[in-house]
C-alpha cells in the first residue's frame, strides 16, 4: 500500500479510536495511532485470524486499522496505568 493510502486509512483508524476510547489526541497522534493500528491489526489479522489484511483503502481496511489502534491506545493506557500506581 502507498504512503498516501496509509496516511489516510491511518487517519481515520485513528480518529475513530480515539472516538471509541474517548482520547483526546491531536492530528499528528491520530495519524500515527492509525498506522500503527494498522500494522499490528494487520499483523492479528493476517496470522492469527487468518482473514483480511490492511492493503488499500477498504472498509475492511479501515475496521482492522481501527481495531489495531484501539488495541494499541488499551495497551498504552495499561502500562501508563501500571506505572502511575507505581509512583503513588
Amino acid at each position: 500500500m502507498g504512503l498516501i493510502a496509509w496516511i489516510v486509512v491511518g487517519a481515520i483508524a485513528g480518529f475513530l479510536a480515539n472516538q471509541v476510547m474517548g482520547s483526546r489526541e491531536g492530528l499528528i497522534m491520530m495519524v500515527v495511532l492509525g498506522i500503527v493500528g494498522g500494522l499490528v491489526g494487520g499483523y492479528i489479522a493476517a496470522t492469527v485470524f487468518k482473514v483480511g489484511t490492511v492493503d488499500g483503502i477498504n472498509i475492511e481496511s479501515i475496521v482492522i486499522a481501527t481495531l489495531g489502534a484501539i488495541l494499541v491506545i488499551f495497551v498504552v493506557r495499561f502500562f501508563q496505568g501500571s506505572r502511575g500506581m507505581r509512583r503513588g
